[in-house]
């Protein structure tokens, strides 16, 4: 019996959505072709159907990604305190793209890469928009530092087995965003508004 297109497209995208659940989980390397198609329940045999190698697969799952960031951000405390929880840190295999696949691009193809750039620039620009700052790069400037500190404090939560060090990590992120600036790092030219406070 022949695949319709639109059967093709639901496992396409089941095959996407269980690579990425699996690939946030376990990383690139520990997840073999056969155990997402498995996943996907589907055959081996099938995936060549959809994607040209295992490459292929990684660069189509970090442009389809979804997770933080996707959308506008309209409330930046409530976003930023979702970021920084327990429950996403405890999540890894739903959670943000960037900070699941960070640390394992520096080996991999063009392609992925190339993907990886193109959602972290759509989330800074998201982030951005709500941002507190006079001019546009004041604004850029404020989200790359806030969102490089969520996400580096996210990756460091997740690393270490000490819950209190752990827990510290996403609440002094937070209450350092929160203050716009590092406590000891306030000069006349950084004075701007805790917009989120």
């Amino acid at each position: 019996m022949k695949v319709t297109k639109e059967q093709m497209a639901r496992n396409r995208a089941r095959i996407l959505d269980e690579a990425g659940r699996l690939f946030r989980e376990r990383g690139f390397a520990a997840v073999s072709v056969a155990e997402v198609m498995k996943a996907a329940g589907l055959t081996h045999g099938g995936f060549y159907g959809h994607f040209r190698s295992k490459d292929d697969l990684i660069a189509q799952v970090i442009a389809n990604a979804s997770g933080y960031g996707e959308s506008k951000v309209d409330d930046l405390c409530a976003f930023i305190d979702q970021y920084l929880s327990t429950a996403h840190r405890d999540r890894a295999d739903a959670g943000c793209p960037t900070a699941a696949f960070a640390g394992l691009m520096r080996d991999q193809a063009p392609e992925a890469r190339a993907a990886l750039a193109r959602k972290l620039g759509g989330q800074i620009d998201r982030f951005a928009a709500g941002m507190p700052g006079n001019t546009p790069d004041e604004r850029r400037r404020a989200a790359i530092g806030s969102f490089s500190a969520m996400v580096g404090a996210l990756v460091l939560a997740r690393a270490i087995d000490d819950p209190a060090l752990s827990g510290e990590l996403l609440n002094q992120t937070r209450a350092w965003i929160a203050d716009d600036t590092p406590p000891d790092r306030h000069t006349p030219d950084q004075t701007r508004r805790a917009a989120y406070s």
